[in-house]
């Protein structure tokens, strides 16, 4: 590894998901500000890409509902570059905002997949990291959500599945605490693509860009990947957030301040028509 001045000089970073959207912006900018990073993926042609486009990343093909492959990413990483001191949980899993009405009577196998990737695969990850953490006094750092800690921004699915995540960094923050610090990044909504859960499959990823309306956020722009990547360098250094552990920084573009903006309820006109709530 060779010394760039950034604020990650020297440390070395798992990310997994890190192949496309939040996740591949992170190992751009973690390896801009001197990291060198292993990205797990499950996907070949963005891991190519990855080895083509950028130097100090080692590329790791698995799935992070696995524990050997979540392993066997850490040792790789570690085999390459000497130790690991950032794990950057960040793969994930949408519901295509469905509602309770919509849900299929058959989505069990979809709410598995969905919470097996967006809250197991962050506790599996963790445990194959937390070895090498300890020995480094290092960090872990998770990709939450703006639907951590309110309703609207995904569906019945993805929504307790974000809150989860709330629970896994509290928690292991408590447990590891003071050897590792655990926090978490809560984005808002990004020009992104996550693969969607089984039978809730759709051609829409979290955000469709031309329809996205930036003023219903207090900054109105449409961010990009790489807008959200500052509080993840923030969090995966190891000077600037001694204090900090359980915390999670919002990036919302604002959104918690002014509140949603859309009106509750939208499910009930799926199982009501007509009804006049106030003769029940």
């Amino acid at each position: 590894m060779t010394s760039s001045g950034g604020w990650l000089d020297d440390q070395v970073a798992l990310v997994t998901g890190g192949g496309s959207g939040i996740g591949r912006a992170v190992v751009e900018r973690y390896v801009q500000e001197g990291a060198a990073v292993g990205v797990l993926d499950l996907n070949d042609d963005r891991l190519d890409n990855l080895d083509e486009e950028l130097d100090n990343v080692v590329t790791i093909r698995g799935d992070v509902t696995d524990l050997d492959d979540n392993r066997r990413a850490v040792e790789r990483t570690i085999d390459t570059f000497g130790r690991l001191d950032v794990f950057v949980g960040n793969a994930g899993a949408f519901d295509g905002n469905v509602s309770l009405p919509e849900l299929p009577d058959d989505a069990a196998e979809s709410f598995h997949e969905l919470f097996d990737v967006n809250v197991l695969g962050y506790v599996l990850g963790a445990k194959a990291a937390v070895p090498a953490l300890v020995e480094s006094e290092g960090r872990m750092v998770f990709t939450a959500s703006n639907a951590s800690s309110a309703p609207d921004g995904g569906g019945i699915l993805y929504v307790p599945s974000k809150h989860a995540v709330l629970g896994v960094v509290r928690q292991l923050a408590f447990e590891l605490a003071p050897k590792v610090r655990v926090n978490g990044v809560a984005p808002g909504y990004v020009p992104t693509t996550l693969a969607d859960a089984g039978s809730l499959s759709s051609e829409q990823g979290v955000v469709d860009p031309e329809v996205f309306d930036p003023t219903n956020h207090p900054l109105e722009l449409t961010p990009r990947p790489e807008d959200y990547t500052g509080p993840y360098v923030l969090l995966g250094s190891p000077e600037e957030t001694k204090p900090m552990t359980g915390s999670v920084i919002t990036a919302d573009l604002g959104r918690s301040v002014r509140g949603i903006t859309s009106v509750g309820g939208r499910a009930l006109e799926y199982i009501t028509e007509d009804v006049d709530f106030n003769n029940q």
